[in-house]
C-alpha cells in the first residue's frame, strides 16, 4: 500500500494541511495513521484497499490528527508530563554518558543503533538513581552511597576527575574521530 501513488499523495495532503493548522508531525506518524485508516476502512466495508481510498479526506484526517495532539498537549502540560528535567550541564553522570560515546563507537564498530541503546539505557539509568529517593524497589542496592545522590556524584567525579572536557564539543567531537567513526551527513 505504501508504495502507491495514492498513498504518498495521502501523506503530502494531509502533512499540507497540518501544516496550514500549525501542527507538525513526522511524515511516518502521517503514514502510519493513513495505512491503519485505510485498513480498517477496508476490512469494515469488506472492501478491497484500492476502493477504501474514496472515503479518505485529507482535511479531515488533519482536523483528526492536529485534535489528538493539541489533546495531548493540553492533559501532559496540566499534569506536568512531556518535561524530563534536563541534569545541569556539570553533572558528572552526563560527562560519563557523553564519555561512554567514543568508546561504544568504538566497542561495536561503529553500530550507531547499538550506540544509542547504550546512551538511552545509561541516561535512563542516571535518571533513575537522581531520583530513587522515591523508588521503594531501590532500598540497598546502591553500595555504600544509598540514596545519598550527592554522595553518588562526589564518586562519579572521583571515577572521572575530568569531566568538564565531555562537555566541550571539539574535545568530544576528537574523541569520536579518535575513535576511527565520524558523523556526517550524507
Amino acid at each position: 500500500m505504501r508504495k502507491t501513488k495514492a498513498f504518498k499523495e495521502a501523506v503530502a495532503q494531509t502533512l499540507a494541511e497540518l501544516a496550514h493548522r500549525g501542527v507538525t508531525l513526522t511524515p511516518a506518524t502521517v503514514a502510519d495513521t493513513i495505512e491503519k485508516h485505510i485498513t480498517t476502512v477496508s476490512e469494515r466495508f469488506g472492501i478491497q484497499v484500492r476502493s477504501a481510498w474514496r472515503y479518505f479526506d485529507a482535511s479531515a484526517m488533519a482536523d483528526n490528527l492536529a485534535k489528538n495532539v493539541r489533546s495531548f498537549e493540553e492533559s501532559s502540560s496540566e499534569k506536568g508530563v512531556g518535561e524530563a528535567p534536563m541534569p545541569p550541564l556539570d553533572n558528572p553522570e552526563l560527562a560519563l554518558v557523553l564519555a561512554g560515546v567514543p568508546d561504544s563507537l568504538a566497542q561495536t564498530g561503529g553500530d550507531l543503533y547499538a550506540v544509542i541503546i547504550n546512551v538511552a539505557v545509561n541516561a535512563w539509568m542516571a535518571g533513575h538513581i537522581h531520583g530513587e529517593d522515591g523508588c521503594t524497589g531501590c532500598d540497598g542496592n546502591r553500595g555504600e552511597v544509598g540514596h545519598d545522590w550527592q554522595a553518588r556524584m562526589r564518586t562519579v567525579t572521583e571515577m572521572q576527575p575530568n569531566i568538564t572536557k565531555w562537555f566541550d564539543r571539539d574535545v568530544w567531537t576528537a574523541a569520536v574521530n579518535d575513535s576511527g567513526f565520524t558523523v556526517t551527513r550524507r
